[in-house]
């Protein structure tokens, strides 16, 4: 798969990284990338990988904007209100990058459709906001062998991981017991904009093979200090996923 005129263009700055190349932006573009939650985490994850030219972004979400969203989830805007987060995302990341492939799939993710979901994902991107369904995608992800990043926050705080099925805990290893969750929480919307970029910039390292990802690692971020922390995160042998 070659890259066209316009693809060497607009690629011409991260192509110019030495371990990135023509080479590395061919893999990017032959990828699929399944993020699951187009919200606070899956809007600005969704805008860095589409506009790195990740070739298939499928986008899976059930739920449709409203305005109590708008603090944080940046490609849902006023006018989007009512309108499936699926669609009003999709139209927004095609503008910002014709060059590639957007499928949106507004639906509620079970234990019967995951499998299908996670289906020919190079990566998939977990963007939710509530352990049950996290600990479904960790579950068919490591059926799959397919690499996720992880990540979660909470007002100022968040947490991210990587986890590459067979070469690290997977994320019932590192979390036994399901942490407690309320419907509603709050969120400081800058939050999970860096915990998405940064899960985008962990999904472009695990494609193009630059750099350490975090596996086995557990990132913490305090936007109220500003600081950053990592804890090593190790394999249960009694895990009854991995």
């Amino acid at each position: 798969m070659s890259l066209s005129k316009s693809e060497k263009e607009r690629y011409d700055r991260q192509m110019r990284i030495s371990e990135w190349g023509e080479k590395g932006q061919k893999k990017i573009k032959q990828s699929k990338v399944v993020v699951m939650g187009v919200g606070g985490l899956g809007c600005p994850a969704s805008i860095y990988l589409a506009a790195a030219g990740i070739g298939n972004l499928v986008l899976v979400d059930k739920e449709s904007s409203e305005l109590s969203n708008l603090n944080r989830q940046i490609l849902h805007w006023q006018k989007d209100i009512g309108k499936p987060k699926v669609i009003s995302a999709k139209e927004k990341l095609e503008e910002l990058n014709p060059e590639i492939k957007v499928e949106a799939i507004q639906i509620e993710i079970t234990d019967q459709n995951i499998e299908e979901l996670v289906a020919g994902a190079t990566v998939v991107v977990d963007a939710m906001d509530n352990f049950e369904i996290r600990f479904m995608i960790n579950k068919n992800c490591v059926k799959k062998r397919i690499p996720f990043v992880h990540a979660g926050i909470y007002g100022f705080q968040g947490q991210m991981t990587t986890i590459l099925p067979g070469k690290g805990p997977c994320l019932r290893c590192i979390f036994p017991t399901t942490p407690p969750e309320a419907d509603k929480f709050p969120v400081a919307g800058v939050t999970p904009g860096v915990l998405g970029i940064l899960q985008a910039t962990e999904v472009i390292k695990l494609i193009t093979g630059i750099g350490e990802p975090l596996i086995g690692k557990l990132l913490f971020f305090d936007g109220e200090d500003m600081t950053f922390i990592i804890c090593e995160a190790s394999k249960n042998p009694n895990c009854k996923i991995c």
